[in-house]
């Protein structure tokens, strides 16, 4: 045994207190162990859209502002970090402002649901001056033949290529193309007995239009031929008109 004291005091003394000594006792994580804890919560709002100039209100009217297409509530409420019953009652207290019933002039633009969403339009009553604007000059505008074959298909739609034709008098192979490409119809299934494609409407059609549904288009269909009465128009070796 050593006769040294400092390292009999040594072995003596009490292991030292970590905390005392200032040392962690949060344990190691292992090699990997940070990545496996899941990805970091991202930052909420950082400021309140209240207290922004014309508060929520003047938020939600300049998001609606550079929307491109309609906009769900929900998806909103997100954006604004508000609940989405306070969205929705902010949408209908900004279209009623914008029709006047708060005491302001109505205005030349109105917002309005469109499909499962909300966006800003221009208002009906100046419909004639909008179309003017849009139109003059415009060269990629739908023909006739295309805007006829474009309402046989809304009104009659789910509707065969040959079911159209059979309607129009004329082949609308190439204007069914047209159509198609420009995603105001799409296939939308298989007609059972000839296996000929059927086409409908598009979600960007009723965008386009301002509707909400095909239920708002006005009454058009009774001046149609039944899908009934177009029976075997899509039969092998079948052939109606010339192009349209």
């Amino acid at each position: 045994m050593s006769d040294d004291p400092s390292i009999a005091d040594a072995a003596q003394a009490p292991d030292a207190d970590p905390l005392e000594a200032g040392a962690s006792t949060d344990p190691v994580p292992a090699e990997g162990e940070a990545a496996a804890a899941g990805p970091a919560v991202p930052d909420e709002l950082a400021f309140d859209v209240d207290e922004l100039p014309g508060g929520a209100l003047g938020a939600l009217e300049a998001v609606l502002m550079v929307a491109d297409e309609p906009v769900p509530a929900v998806r909103l409420a997100a954006v604004l970090a508000l609940p989405t019953t306070r969205v929705e009652e902010l949408l209908e207290e900004l279209a009623a402002d914008y029709r006047g019933e708060h005491g302001g002039r109505p205005r030349g633009y109105e917002l309005r649901r469109a499909g499962e969403g909300w966006r800003i339009y221009s208002a009906a009553p100046y419909a004639d001056v909008v179309g003017r604007f849009v139109l003059d000059g415009q060269t990629a505008r739908l023909t006739q033949a295309a805007l006829e074959t474009l309402a046989v298909v809304t009104y009659r739609q789910p509707v065969t290529r040959g079911q159209v034709s059979a309607v129009r008098g004329v082949n609308v192979d190439g204007v069914m193309r047209t159509l198609t490409a420009r995603g105001l119809v799409a296939e939308v299934g298989t007609e059972p007995t000839s296996g000929a494609l059927l086409y409908g409407t598009t979600g960007y059609f009723l965008e386009r239009m301002g509707l909400s549904s095909l239920d708002e288009l006005p009454p058009l269909a009774p001046y149609l031929p039944e899908i009934d009465a177009l029976e075997g128009v899509d039969e092998p070796g079948a052939t109606i008109g010339g192009p349209a």
